[in-house]
């Protein structure tokens, strides 16, 4: 799946956070948006994701093959939402995104493919092994660390068939053995996916083959 945004803008009140941003996200690539705290990776992302409408322009998500979305282009442009079509096609993991915490973890990822699936051959099982969490498996999310809640946020998105992975900030909490988790993760089980990272630290994005400086789209009215 691509997406694709033409002459796009996104401000809130009267600041722009980017403007004339004209991209396209291909199919199987990496991409990392980056800048400085505060200079709008996150709102693009989310914007990216369909969870944030786009001041000016529009935003596409165009899919590659017949199985997305029936072959069926969508569209939003300024005051128009994102609908459940896209959000099939996209996982994603963010600081702001918050756990079920008084599940287990097991009942939290048999709820999680419930609605959206786990990629093929990845049983609950599985997963909770491939990170490391197998003594976990039984107890209450609220109880886990900071660093094994981000794990499974990290599990959530990674192992759920998607053709769209986004993910802000994926190393945050994580000490060096889950940020090569992370990595070992991505290289593995994401290969043909569309993956973008937004993040100002390397280590989270220096797989990623393109790069896009949030700042250069800074522009007043």
């Amino acid at each position: 799946m691509k997406i694709s945004l033409t002459d796009a803008g996104k401000r809130f009140n009267r600041d722009w956070i980017f403007r004339h941003l004209h991209y396209e996200f291909e199919s199987g690539q990496s991409y990392a948006i980056i800048g400085p705290n505060g200079s709008g990776k996150s709102t693009l992302l989310q914007v990216l994701s369909g969870a944030m409408q786009v001041s000016e322009g529009k935003i596409q998500w165009i899919p590659s093959s017949a199985g997305a979305m029936g072959n069926r282009q969508l569209t939003m442009g300024n005051g128009q939402s994102a609908n459940e079509e896209v959000y099939q096609q996209i996982s994603i993991c963010a600081p702001y995104l918050e756990l079920v915490e008084e599940m287990t973890l097991k009942e939290f990822f048999e709820f999680h493919n419930g609605f959206k699936s786990f990629l093929p051959g990845f049983t609950v099982e599985k997963i909770i092994s491939l990170i490391g969490l197998e003594k976990a498996g039984q107890k209450q999310i609220r109880n886990y660390s900071s660093g094994m809640k981000q794990r499974v946020k990290l599990a959530q998105a990674i192992f759920s068939d998607t053709p769209i992975l986004l993910l802000d900030e994926p190393c945050t909490n994580l000490d060096l053995n889950g940020i090569e988790l992370y990595n070992r993760c991505i290289k593995d089980y994401c290969k043909n996916k569309l993956i973008i990272v937004s993040s100002n630290d390397e280590v989270e994005y220096r797989f990623c083959r393109e790069k896009i400086n949030i700042s250069e789209y800074k522009m007043s009215e």
